[in-house]
């Protein structure tokens, strides 16, 4: 019997994804993790407990299909076989790197982006390399060109932490000098204003992915999915899990996407409020970047991120704090209702006064 488990040489030397702070629920305002502040639609409720009478001892559809048909309709693509759906789209990014990306092979991101893209290629014994965005969060044209040994690249579109965006012609313009697929993940793309759903069905490498946790406010139910043209969607469900969806997320996600004058609403408030951040923390001296996503991403003169992080959750409020070597910190704060952001302008400027 051996002395120690012995575990892949991957999987020793990578270092885990770490979410964000998830505190037990009580008085804190919680800014830091990018959720909808808002409940989901009373049909998402209803769906959830029609579902849970129901035959909870069966096994759910495999694939979904309710989902995908409902998700086809309200995005227009020709049918669900466009469509592959997750639980979460962290798990369609991980079924995309078994999918495309080999040991020893390489994958591309933006940098800063999005971690867990890091975490998944360590996970599968494969290399990544970052390409930064130059200070004006452009990328440059090196992000385009892909050596044979690049076999995927992700492009969070909006990007976090930025909420900076790269429109839909911008992107088909980088896709065309790539030899190898490019994922659009576009986990923020509702508060946008624009997508890359048309070019998937012109161009067979373009993939994009979705989740339900932001602008539909089910990230506790997760559930995400994949448009891609139907052979890449055939051979991409080879890897899933058996049942990777629940019958309760199921019932849920087809609730959810089927609503959507719900989501233009909530949206359009949430857009509103982003936008009086900006404003607010404009004036309080912040550079705000501007934002297409459901937070915004700023930095203070006084460099003090980390000391403003650590007053606001003394003070029961939480937001994000990074930290991205070679390139700066900052603070990154999750859109709330008109209320919390009221709450954190107080304690912002309490801090403030003292600096």
């Amino acid at each position: 019997m051996p002395d120690h488990l012995e575990f892949r040489p991957a999987l020793s030397r990578m270092q885990p994804y770490t979410p964000g702070e998830q505190l037990a629920p009580g008085k804190t305002i919680k800014l830091n993790t990018n959720e909808n502040p808002y409940p989901p639609s009373e049909a998402v409720v209803a769906a959830i407990q029609h579902a849970a009478a129901g035959a909870l001892n069966r096994y759910p559809d495999p694939v979904a299909t309710v989902f995908r048909r409902a998700a086809a309709e309200s995005l227009g693509l020709p049918g669900p076989e466009w469509v592959l759906a997750g639980n979460g789209s962290d798990e369609i990014l991980t079924i995309l790197v078994r999918g495309f990306v080999g040991e020893n092979q390489k994958l591309r991101l933006p940098y800063p982006s999005y971690i867990l893209y890091r975490t998944l290629a360590d996970i599968q014994g494969a290399a990544w390399e970052q390409i930064s965005f130059d200070d004006d969060w452009q990328l440059p044209a090196a992000f385009g060109v892909t050596p044979d040994d690049v076999r995927l690249v992700f492009l969070p579109n909006p990007n976090s932490p930025s909420g900076t965006v790269l429109l839909p012609e911008q992107v088909e313009s980088l896709a065309s000098t790539m030899t190898c697929p490019l994922v659009v993940d576009e986990a923020y793309a509702d508060f946008a204003g624009a997508n890359c759903i048309d070019l998937v069905k012109k161009h067979e490498n373009i993939l994009v992915t979705r989740t339900l946790s932001k602008s539909y406010g089910l990230a506790g139910l997760r559930f995400g999915f994949l448009v891609a043209q139907p052979h890449v969607v055939k051979e991409l469900a080879k890897i899933k899990d058996s049942y990777n969806c629940d019958m309760l997320s199921i019932a849920a996600a087809t609730a959810a996407i089927s609503g959507q004058q719900w989501l233009a609403d909530v949206v359009q408030k949430m857009n509103a409020t982003r936008d009086q951040m900006t404003i607010g923390l404009s004036k309080m001296g912040f550079d705000v970047t501007p934002s297409k996503a459901n937070f915004v991403w700023c930095t203070h003169p006084s460099g003090q991120h980390q000391a403003i992080y650590e007053f606001l959750k003394k003070n029961q409020i939480l937001v994000r704090y990074m930290q991205f070597p070679d390139w700066g910190d900052g603070l990154r704060i999750s859109v709330g209702t008109d209320d919390q952001i009221d709450a954190l302008f107080i304690m912002l400027e309490s801090y403030l006064r003292n600096v």
